[in-house]
């Protein structure tokens, strides 16, 4: 015999899809600030860390070895000398070149803990592409701070050379929200090596305000961050404002914002118009024609960097964070964002959007008549030209990460190998070193089928894109045509 269920209100299937899609329970009873640029974010942080009594927990992409970063290590070996429990993740990769142990050996001395994650190991081929991407500071289990905001003087600007500071947001938090970036901290810390924290006796945590929040703490391979993304693309009905630093448009994510944007839904995407990293510039700019075709409005930043990770959709949600959008941070890293359900943060946020807008060029296909909705206060408009971007080449781009990202998942540590895998793992070994021989001993035998494979791809490649372009200009002969 069945049964009927009851009807369930829209709101509760909101709120429970918002929280499979995350991974990440809805907690009530919090309070946020947001946080401009890093001056904001140093003063505060360290203001935090200074004041600190019981722990102060720092984990950080990367922490510089320049003024700003001596000034956080200093400030922490303080802390620990007082007797205050100190411990610091950084990421091996973000900091490379950047500070080394010697940076770290003040704190150490001082009784603070310093952890380096996932340096590259033996036994892990490609282990090490996997990266600790996220910005957060917890102090005494009560305040926290999370951000896109690396501890570096770059994050500054540079005024003497007219270079002025990075664009980049952050929040800080007080309420339930502050225990679970704790517990984030822990599993990370546990990640790279160091044993459970034990940590010193707080006050009874208790509500600070009246902001409901998810914390999404992602690890390699969970995409808890991409599903939610892709769920707010879906449920958005009159607004999503994205900024992203280094935004690789991966085609089911496109797919759902030219859905909304063909929906009515007002969608523009702000990212950096000159970067720290061209190379991801360039990829981003290669996705900018689809994007546009579908009526979603790109705007590049004029200033120095745009390093921000913010989206706000129907001034009801807002989402700040370490998370970019693309498949580094969605499928690789471990990162850590907050999803704000709060009209009051996401109108702030909005209202801080638009005026970014005003610093700001908007990127059309041709004539200003293929624009959509009403202008908004940016620079002068700059078409986007023909050879920096095209379907083939953003999808492209995008296949490449796919397949970067499926061979990582199989050669790095992302799942149990079974017994009878162990066969295949000595064969794979096997002839890694018999090509490795080859190589050192005979290079011309490795190097011409390289070659041959290399120019048999040159040669297919260029073959479709021969094929695209002649299709593309029948395409663009047939509408001159048609319009006689």
């Amino acid at each position: 015999m069945s049964t009927t269920l009851p009807p369930v209100p829209n709101r509760v299937l909101a709120e429970q899809a918002l929280s499979r899609a995350a991974g990440a329970p809805l907690l009530g009873g919090n309070k946020v600030d947001l946080l401009i640029d890093a001056e904001q974010h140093f003063e505060a942080w360290l203001a935090a860390i200074r004041g600190a009594q019981h722990r102060v927990l720092l984990e950080n992409y990367i922490i510089r070895d320049d003024h700003v970063g001596r000034a956080f290590r200093d400030a922490l070996a303080e802390r620990a000398r007082c007797g205050v429990q100190v411990a610091v993740i950084v990421d091996w990769l973000g900091c490379l070149g950047q500070s080394g142990s010697a940076f770290w050996k003040p704190l150490r001395e001082a009784g603070g803990e310093v952890r380096v994650f996932n340096p590259p190991q033996l036994g892990q081929a490609l282990g090490w592409m996997s990266r600790d991407h996220r910005k957060q500071l917890v102090v005494d289990g009560c305040l926290a701070f999370l951000s896109g905001v690396c501890i570096s003087a770059k994050w500054l600007g540079h005024p003497s050379r007219n270079i002025p500071p990075w664009r980049d947001t952050g929040v800080a938090l007080r309420g339930p929200a502050v225990l679970e970036l704790e517990a984030a901290f822990a599993d990370s810390w546990i990640a790279a090596g160091g044993a459970h924290p034990i940590y010193a006796p707080v006050a009874t945590h208790v509500e600070a305000g009246r902001v409901a929040l998810r914390v999404i703490a992602t690890q390699p391979a969970t995409a808890g961050m991409y599903r939610l993304d892709q769920l707010i693309a879906a449920m958005a009905r009159r607004s999503l404002w994205l900024t992203d630093a280094y935004f690789v448009g991966v085609a089911p994510y496109v797919q759902a914002l030219s859905a909304a944007a063909r929906d009515g839904v007002d969608v523009r995407l702000l990212v950096p118009g000159t970067s720290d990293i061209p190379l991801v510039a360039g990829m981003s700019r290669t996705g900018y024609r689809p994007l546009l075709k579908a009526g979603i409005r790109v705007f590049e930043w004029n200033g120095s960097m745009l390093h921000a990770k913010t989206a706000v959709a129907d001034a009801q949600w807002a989402r700040v964070g370490s998370s970019n959008l693309n498949l580094a941070s969605w499928l690789n890293n471990r990162e850590i964002d907050v999803a704000i359900e709060d009209a009051g943060f996401a109108t702030q946020l909005a209202a801080q959007y638009e005026k970014d807008l005003e610093n700001a060029t908007e990127i059309v296909l041709a004539p200003r008549r293929y624009r959509r909705g009403e202008r908004v206060r940016s620079s002068e408009a700059r078409p986007l030209q023909p050879r920096h971007a095209g379907g083939s080449s953003g999808r492209a781009a995008a296949g490449a990460l796919r397949i970067a990202n499926t061979m990582g998942a199989a050669l790095t540590d992302r799942r149990i190998l079974g017994d009878t895998e162990s066969g295949a793992l000595l064969s794979v070994t096997l002839l890694l070193a018999a090509l490795a021989v080859v190589a050192v001993l005979w290079p011309a035998v490795i190097a011409w089928p390289l070659a041959a494979v290399a120019a048999w791809f040159a040669i297919n490649t260029g073959i479709r894109a021969w094929r695209w372009r002649r299709r593309h200009i029948r395409h663009l002969q047939d509408m001159h045509g048609g319009h006689r």
